[in-house]
């Protein structure tokens, strides 16, 4: 059942912040009739969320991919392929709150104005950076599928070019570009990224999705970092 694994997968959580709380800190769980509740609602929560990606998230990518590829029209699938890594990376409530909060920062350390106007447009450029970066780095692994290229070539030659922009980003910007790498591969992004990859994988001959069909997530984790210094660097 859904809900018992969902259960399980939280247990390990669960049980860590109790032993410490009560083992270590030797106090008791602060509103243990909230904490219970709260935690009711993550398990209903989480395997929701699964039962909806086995459903609809993962289908509709996978048969999207394989419709595209079936198509024959490369620049159609390129165009797939960045819109929805810009449109599920723009949507993503972790790269909201990490570009509101960035802003924030920004604004209490004199880099941009203390305004609203000003820490909301320092966001927004922020959030289309990632967005765009991800959108690109999804099309370099589209291409990377169709060529079968070795994934292990490009990841060096991305993280030689992020240790590169490092040595000339600001440094109050590199922080927030290694985080936005993380941010972008989270709810809404992973599912539909992973069943384009594994349904392009499966419909072209000659690919293994095993091999081929994963490895879109690394592209979409490494971009955010080297483009988001870029802005840094613009922006600074």
């Amino acid at each position: 059942m859904p809900f018992l694994e969902s259960a399980k997968d939280l247990a390990p959580i669960v049980a860590v912040i109790a032993f410490f709380q009560l083992v270590v800190l030797q106090q008791s769980l602060p509103d243990l009739g909230n904490l219970l509740t709260g935690l009711l609602m993550v398990v209903v929560g989480l395997a929701l969320f699964a039962r909806g990606l086995e459903m609809g998230l993962f289908p509709v990518g996978e048969n999207m991919a394989y419709d595209f590829a079936r198509k024959g029209s490369v620049l159609w699938l390129m165009l797939f392929s960045f819109a929805l890594g810009f449109g599920t990376t723009i949507a993503e409530p972790a790269l909201i709150a990490v570009a509101k909060e960035a802003a924030t920062v920004a604004a209490a350390g004199g880099i941009i104005s203390e305004t609203e106007e000003a820490r909301a447009q320092y966001a927004t450029g922020l959030r289309i950076t990632v967005a765009v970066s991800v959108g690109i780095a999804i099309v370099i692994g589209v291409i990377r599928i169709l060529k079968g290229w070795p994934i292990h070539y490009l990841i060096m030659a991305g993280y030689l070019a992020v240790v590169v922009v490092t040595g000339f980003a600001p440094v109050d910007i590199i922080g927030i570009a290694y985080d936005s790498g993380g941010v972008t591969t989270s709810t809404i992004t992973v599912p539909l990224v992973t069943a384009l990859g594994v349904g392009l994988a499966s419909s072209i001959k000659g690919r293994n999705p095993m091999v081929d069909g994963f490895g879109l997530i690394a592209f979409a984790s490494l971009t955010p970092m080297i483009f988001v210094m870029l802005y840094g660097i613009w922006v600074h």
